[in-house]
This record gives structure tokens, C-alpha cells and sequence, in this order.
């Protein structure tokens, strides 16, 4: 049986729509492949964006900033020396990007000017922090990328 150019295009297209067909449903079905988005309630985060820039423009304002440095203890974060420690308050929210389930928070208590988040709970990779913090009535927000090895 002789098969003409015309129908193996059609059975070539029939074939690469159904392996199509098939990836899709099995990425859609398969818990493996999780595509939640990165914000839960993504309108009324976006909603208070602006509020977020003048936050951020304040940390960036600042003649120096709070660093984070990654040791073999774990993330240690430095509020420079001017600071008055009991004066501080804020949130130190860690997010894993590759798993939601290793994403938490720190209330950020200071005894010196140093606040350490201890390697037993974090895993090694990226870690995206935001820091939400106040000082004398001003709010910041200061965003960090670290690798954790």
C-alpha cells in the first residue's frame, strides 16, 4: 500500500497534535509539576504596589543599609551600628522560589545588631528574603537574593 505526500502530512500533523494533547494533560494532572503562583492573592498584592516602591525608596535612601550575609551558621542580617536595636521592628519573610512548603517568616527581634537565621532551617539553593521593617515611624523594604551552599 502506497501512501501519498498529502496523507503523511495529515498523519505526521495528527501524530504531533496528540503527543501535544498528551504533554499538556499529563503538566495539567501530575502534582510533580506544580504552577501555583507566587503570590496567592495576586491582585491585592498588586493593588498595594505603590506603597511597596515609596518602602523600598526609603531602604535605598538610607546612607547604609542593613546586609545579609550567608556563613556556615546561616544567614546572619546587620543593621548598622547607628540603629537602636529595641527600636527595630518588622518581619523577615524567607521564600524558597522552587518549593512553597520551605517558605516562613522571622519576627525580627534584635538583642545587638545582628539577627542570625539558623542553617537547620534552610536547605541549600536560593532564597529570596524580604525584610518589612519599621524604625522610628518609617517603613522599609529591603529585597536580597541569597545562595545558601
Amino acid at each position: 500500500m502506497k501512501i501519498s505526500w498529502g496523507t503523511g502530512v495529515i498523519i505526521a500533523f495528527a501524530l504531533f497534535m496528540t503527543f501535544i494533547l498528551y504533554f499538556v494533560f499529563t503538566v495539567q494532572s501530575n502534582s510533580k509539576y506544580d504552577n501555583d503562583l507566587v503570590v496567592e492573592e495576586y491582585y491585592k498584592h498588586d493593588a498595594h504596589f505603590g506603597d511597596e516602591m515609596v518602602r523600598i525608596q526609603n531602604a535605598h535612601d538610607l546612607a547604609q543599609k542593613p546586609s545579609f550575609t550567608s556563613t556556615s551558621e546561616g544567614i546572619i542580617v546587620s543593621f548598622p551600628e547607628f540603629f537602636i536595636p529595641k527600636n527595630i521592628k518588622g518581619n523577615l519573610s524567607l521564600y524558597r522560589p522552587s518549593n512553597k512548603k520551605l517558605d516562613f517568616e522571622v519576627p525580627i527581634s534584635l538583642s545587638g545588631s545582628t539577627l542570625l537565621i539558623p542553617k537547620k532551617s534552610l536547605v541549600d539553593g536560593r532564597w529570596d528574603i524580604n525584610m518589612e521593617w519599621q524604625y522610628e515611624g518609617k517603613s522599609y523594604l529591603t529585597k536580597e537574593i541569597i545562595y545558601i551552599k
